[in-house]
């Protein structure tokens, strides 16, 4: 009869080498996107996206944390334009810095955690006249570290969430200012 403490030992083995074989075969990069028809012109929806000063009143995670520290560096808006920010373990830290914009069109960022783990990312936001509106696509790739590796099941569903939660902020908060 073998002993339970040598069935336990290679039942935990086995969990533990079916999870790094899991992680260890997922993709080395990741592509997440979402869409959204936008009801304001491309001129409304662009300055909130290429004005990181604006992005308190769409982005779906400056609510993660009420006290979260912020600071602005670099260039008021556009290429140069820096947002860091610091705060409890859902909102995390790092920093975005615009690294392109094209008026009306597109704007491409740098995205840098460093907490809750250290990645870099590239978010990419294209504009195109649709109809009486915009077709917003917000676009994030990256390489999957270990952590990313371990995260990736899930990411579309959580961070697509709130790709989807913003683009529908961005929607309300363009169609408000095209009014103004």
């Amino acid at each position: 009869m073998v002993p339970v403490v040598t069935i336990i030992a290679v039942v935990f083995f086995v969990i533990i080498a079916a999870a790094l074989i899991f992680i260890f075969t997922r993709p080395d990069s990741f592509r997440l996107e979402r869409s959204a028809q936008i009801a304001a012109p491309a001129n409304a929806i662009f300055p909130l996206i290429n004005d990181f000063h604006e992005w308190h009143r769409w982005s779906p995670w400056e609510k993660l944390d009420l006290n979260m520290t912020k600071t602005f560096d670099g260039a008021s808006a556009g290429p140069g334009a820096i947002y860091s920010w610091s705060g409890n373990k859902k909102a995390g830290e790092g920093r975005m810095t615009l690294l392109e914009s094209s008026p009306d069109n597109r704007v491409s960022i740098k995205l840098e955690f460093m907490k809750p783990f250290k990645c870099t990312n590239h978010a990419v936001f294209q504009l195109a006249p649709e109809g009486s509106g915009t077709q917003v696509n917000w676009i994030m790739t990256g390489n999957n570290n270990f952590m990313g590796k371990m995260f990736y099941p899930f990411m579309d569903k959580t961070v697509g969430k709130d790709f989807e939660q913003g683009l529908a902020n961005l929607n309300s908060v363009a169609q408000k200012s095209d009014r103004s």
